[in-house]
């Protein structure tokens, strides 16, 4: 299969890349900049120039493929609304150019995203209406022949080469001295390993069901005082609870996601595609050291 892939050279479409060509599919990845080229060129993929604003870009990789993977976002939480819309006219665009074919449309999502019903976020659960990233309207193109499949990621994808929002944590603990967490630190953040979340798309390309929604989660509910533990443990830093009122403060733009209480499942998605996450956990991987140093030059930057 000739899969066009948005997002081809971040940290997640580049698991993608490598996790598609080895089963043998051809990737048609998006890139922006020179070295974005160089990046997929090294990696054995095909080049499409262009970018999230570039609609016509995205309507004729589309229109090249046997089917499309969505993973771009531009990431700037302090202008979301913008970020949000970019996002949604992407989809609109890869959608209506798959109208009445069979062509897989994966789109992802968030677990952040939902209103939890029960004591997991679930696969059937739906994403809060007053959120502005509007990802999952991709499935209401099922009914024109579209084969929407939403993948729903959680608030860490970790591993080597991870920019999210752990990092970011790690570098407000190195700033303020002290590694901190919200609360009682119970509340907790689901989490997967790249190359997990990797194998997953490929699945749900080979073998998804038009309609349906899929959880990339490992850890079902990492409790934040753990990573802050971790984080002051490897900083050689105090740990210390922040108030709710504290937070915003102390964590910028970080200190609303941290202080959600977000655990899901993936019992669904292991049980429809047979897939089994086998990488380490959030928390070991945090404690392998790798993080640090990506987080050191980070916060030199």
């Amino acid at each position: 299969m000739r899969v066009f892939l948005t997002g081809a050279t971040g940290f997640i479409g580049s698991a993608i890349v490598r996790e598609l060509i080895d089963a043998g599919h051809q990737v048609l990845g998006l890139a922006r900049s020179d070295a974005g080229v160089k990046s997929l060129i090294a990696a054995g993929a095909q080049v499409h120039r262009g970018s999230l604003e570039d609609l016509e870009s995205l309507r004729s990789g589309a229109a090249a493929a046997d089917g499309v993977i969505h993973t771009a976002f531009i990431h700037d939480f302090n202008n979301y609304g913008p970020a949000a819309e970019a996002d949604r006219r992407a989809i609109e665009t890869l959608g209506n150019e798959l109208v009445g074919s069979a062509r897989p449309f994966i789109v992802t999502s968030g677990t952040l995203l939902l209103e939890r019903r029960g004591p997991l976020v679930m696969e059937d659960d739906k994403v809060n209406p007053d959120f502005p990233r509007k990802s999952e309207d991709g499935l209401a193109m099922v009914p024109q022949g579209v084969h929407s499949i939403v993948l729903r990621l959680p608030p860490s994808v970790h591993g080597d080469g991870d920019h999210g929002f752990v990092p970011a944590v790690i570098n407000v603990a190195r700033k303020k001295g002290v590694s901190a967490y919200i609360g009682d630190g119970l509340n907790r953040w689901p989490a997967v390993h790249r190359l997990d979340a990797a194998h997953l798309y490929r699945l749900a390309l080979e073998k998804g069901s038009a309609g349906a929604r899929y959880h990339a989660i490992a850890d079902e509910g990492v409790p934040v005082r753990d990573i802050a533990e971790v984080i002051g443990r490897r900083l050689n830093l105090p740990v210390v609870a922040k108030s709710p009122e504290e937070a915003a403060a102390h964590f910028g733009w970080i200190g609303h996601f941290f202080a959600i209480d977000s655990p899901a499942s993936s019992a669904q998605t292991q049980k429809q595609l047979g897939w089994r996450p086998t990488h380490s956990s959030l928390i070991a991987d945090l404690d392998g050291g790798s993080y640090f140093e990506i987080a050191k030059e980070d916060s030199a930057a």
